[in-house]
């Protein structure tokens, strides 16, 4: 992405994009580990009631990165807001408050959200 000549419209928007791109790199690298280590065979996540996204490293783990990649996926076309909370807290690391700012909702909302959107990722990579 050329940033020189992005236009952004507000920190808000700078966030919302970076966390995409950095979503979009991880995922990309993810694909490259495992075309070379499998094939490019993405395994799934076994998590008993909310998927921890803490415990996903960006690397050594890259089947795992892609299962969610998709899971996310999946979340976008049902509930747009609660992808895009995960997208900005897990992939672009911002706080609660910040992913609030972001979304333009309340904090509470984004926690309410985060918890809501973890418990149907683990559902999903329970597979």
């Amino acid at each position: 992405m050329d940033a020189k000549s992005a236009n952004w419209q507000d920190r808000a928007h700078f966030f919302a994009a970076s966390a995409q791109i950095m979503r979009r790199i991880l995922i990309d690298l993810a694909r490259a580990h495992d075309a070379r280590k499998r094939g490019g065979a993405a395994g799934r996540i076994d998590h008993s009631t909310a998927i921890n996204l803490d415990e996903i490293p960006a690397s050594g783990r890259s089947s795992e990165l892609l299962a969610l990649d998709e899971a996310l996926t999946r979340l976008e076309q049902m509930d747009g807001r609660k992808a895009k909370v995960i997208e900005l807290r897990f992939f672009g690391g911002l706080s609660v408050e910040e992913a609030a700012e972001v979304l333009k909702v309340s904090p509470q909302t984004v926690m309410r959200d985060w918890r809501l959107a973890r418990v149907w990722l683990a559902r999903e990579l329970r597979g």
